[in-house]
């Protein structure tokens, strides 16, 4: 006869999975559902499979299996125990080490839609359906944490993330390479740059090819690809990390013609920074009269 401490361990994974109900995403700690307690669009009803817990972010209700199955069948607590000791379909979750967990982990990327993360692009000057060509809308969590951001992929399927409220990266940190068979390449150090560049062209999609590094620390990475061009316009930050990367590519790029963008911003700190003073009213001026023509 099973005990209620027995019954407790039931798993809910596989209670839920019984019911025709599975996570929208997840790892193998835990799993994010549509609540099966109300109607939802995003996943917020969380099981935590170690722990064998559940927790509704809508309603701040969770628990144990038995508190689900009193919730879900409408039952007594004496009913509830009753149903489970009599299930054999279930099995108990056995305790198990598990891989450690990252101190970020992205779940799942959509379109980007949120209203939050639009107002942060119109913040900083960037046009949002431009944005929207590029990047998606990421959710992660940080320490079990559930957050979401603007994210911009790389190409080894890392993730560059910002919001109003985070600017950091999920691994592997890598370059982003768009090849659009050109003979002219433009390379920025971050993605918001190259936002910011295309917002100021008025530019949906690019024509050019082009690499983002995502960090000065991985221009070796796109050399080989800037290589093959024979034009190369380059759109580092205005400090030492910039200058030297800037330099780097006229020193390996001997065979192409560098063209270093950086004195059209020179008085502010990147692309971005640019965009927005000259977006203010009291500033606003046309990026053609500045000298940025690529």
């Amino acid at each position: 006869m099973k005990t209620i401490q027995d019954i407790k361990r039931l798993s809910i994974r596989d209670y839920l999975h019984l019911r025709g109900i599975d996570p929208k995403y997840g790892n193998v700690r835990y799993g994010f559902y549509h609540s099966p307690l109300r109607s939802e669009r995003t996943p917020s009803f969380k099981v935590d499979y170690v722990q064998n817990l559940w927790y509704d972010f809508g309603t701040g209700e969770g628990g144990s299996i038995i508190d689900l199955v009193m919730r879900l069948e409408h039952c007594t607590f004496t009913q509830a125990v009753e149903r489970l000791g009599k299930n054999d379909h279930i099995p108990a979750v056995i305790a198990q080490p598990l891989p450690p967990a990252s101190a970020l982990q992205v779940l799942s990327d959509s379109p980007l839609a949120h209203p939050a993360l639009l107002d942060y692009l119109t913040v900083r000057a960037i046009d949002p359906a431009i944005a929207a060509a590029y990047c998606r809308e990421v959710r992660y969590t940080v320490s079990d944490k559930l957050r979401f951001a603007i994210g911009f992929p790389n190409d080894a399927g890392g993730w560059e993330l910002r919001s109003a409220r985070f600017k950091g990266s999920s691994r592997p940190k890598y370059i982003t390479i768009i090849d659009n068979g050109s003979d002219t390449a433009v390379v920025f150090e971050g993605f918001m740059d190259f936002l910011a560049y295309l917002t100021l062209k008025r530019a949906d999609r690019l024509t050019v090819d082009a690499a983002v590094l995502n960090s000065v620390v991985n221009l070796p990475k796109a050399l080989p690809f800037l290589q093959r061009h024979a034009t190369v316009h380059t759109f580092m930050d205005n400090d030492d990390a910039g200058q030297q990367a800037t330099d780097a590519i006229i020193r390996r790029l001997s065979e192409c013609e560098v063209i270093d963008h950086s004195c059209f911003y020179r008085s502010h700190k990147d692309v971005n920074d640019y965009l927005l003073t000259i977006r203010r009213p009291q500033q606003r001026q046309s990026p053609a009269k500045r000298g940025m023509k690529i």
